[in-house]
């Protein structure tokens, strides 16, 4: 028997493999392995060949996890919290300060990492926590606000635009890996994601990339400073679902009342915008025909899905 079709037959009397799971949750494998053997969350069954296999109790034992970690508790805190039926509920305010307290060690190991323009450290850190928090979480918790904290300081440090350079390299090429193996496995609705005219910084791009391939996008990235009118020419040899540009505070002359209302009556797909362009500049976005989705991956994520579904 096939492996898929092994997946098929399971799949049928409810039981689910790993990568299953992990592509309805948007937790890795590792990460599931990592809650199992470490903590003890969840307890799946095993074929004869050792592979995992998961309940739908299983599957709703991780979302609810997932609401835990998403109301900031941190990840040791999770069984005694499911164990006295406070998943659904406030969870108290300490457990959460736990998480909190968590983020500010990966953060600081990651910035001694840095200082010290050591990639192995810095590897280590941030694999440490992808091994035990879902992607978005540490995009939404240590990658984001370590870039806008490298970003912030350079100005009275010394090696400042070196230690911003270096950690954005590093979390250019983990992203672009990671999205890459998640597309190859992915069927799901393909995204084309790149930053408008004039928009050169991309990394805020690639982390929505990763959110969007985790939870079974696929990605087609276009990189820094696209022309929009090369994105006909890409849907007509490429079909996706839709268009997601990212961009900056500061919009292209003539970007938001000429090129953006041209695009979006020249495809028919819908075009989302996000990023810190739409703080300011929602209205006419909106007004273009575009959709304004902030700077919240999960929150895109919704209206994209919401969007698709409607066409």
């Amino acid at each position: 028997m096939t492996k898929a079709a092994s997946e098929q037959v399971h799949s049928e009397a409810g039981l689910y493999p790993i990568r299953t799971v992990s592509s309805l949750t948007g937790v890795n494998a590792v990460t599931l392995r990592a809650w199992e053997r470490r903590y003890g969350l969840i307890r799946p069954q095993r074929t004869p060949k050792g592979h995992r296999l998961y309940t739908r109790a299983d599957i709703e034992r991780i979302e609810q996890v997932l609401s835990l970690l998403n109301q900031g508790i941190s990840i040791g805190q999770a069984k005694p919290l499911l164990d006295d039926g406070l998943a659904a509920g406030a969870a108290p305010a300490a457990a959460g300060a736990r998480q909190a307290d968590e983020w500010q060690r990966y953060q600081a190991r990651m910035l001694d990492a840095v200082s010290r323009f050591d990639e192995a450290a810095l590897d280590a850190a941030y694999n440490d926590a992808l091994s035990l928090y879902p992607v978005d979480l540490v995009i939404r918790n240590l990658a984001a606000p370590l870039l806008r904290r490298l970003g912030e300081q350079w100005i009275n440090h010394s090696a400042g635009i070196a230690e911003e350079h270096f950690f954005s390299v590093y979390l250019r090429n983990k992203v672009g890996a990671r999205i890459h193996h998640l597309n190859t496995r992915s069927t799901g609705t393909r995204l084309l994601i790149a930053c408008l005219p004039r928009e050169h910084h991309e990394i805020g791009m690639l982390l929505f990339a990763l959110t969007a391939a985790s939870h079974g996008h696929r990605a087609l990235l276009l990189g820094a400073d696209l022309p929009l009118a090369q994105i006909p020419l890409v849907l007509a040899r490429q079909r996706c679902d839709a268009v997601v540009l990212s961009g900056s505070a500061r919009p292209a002359l003539g970007l938001l009342d000429e090129q953006l209302p041209a695009l979006v009556k020249s495809i028919a797909v819908p075009v989302f915008i996000g990023g810190g362009i739409t703080l300011r500049h929602s209205e006419s976005i909106e007004k273009a025909g575009a959709t304004a989705c902030g700077e919240d991956f999960q929150d895109a994520l919704r209206q994209i899905a919401a969007r698709i579904r409607k066409t």
